[in-house]
């Protein structure tokens, strides 16, 4: 797998909750560590996400903001 974004991150998705035309999955990067993310139904479904299964979360973006109280 080749691709443009700098930030790829491996983990096993450990939630797959479909919806009528999105899907939520949660993928565990580290212990404790997770990210979730919304995909279309067929995309997830295409990709067979699952829980259990190993992917990665593609994270592609221009800006990077951050904040604190």
């Amino acid at each position: 797998m080749k691709l443009t974004a700098r930030n790829t991150l491996k983990g096993k998705v450990t939630q797959v909750v479909p919806g009528t035309v999105n899907s939520e999955v949660t993928l565990e990067i580290a212990p404790g560590i997770e990210i979730v993310g919304i995909v279309s139904k067929a995309s997830a479904e295409r990709l067979a996400l699952a829980e259990g299964k190993e992917a990665y979360a593609v994270v592609k973006a221009s800006n990077v903001m951050f904040a604190v109280e």
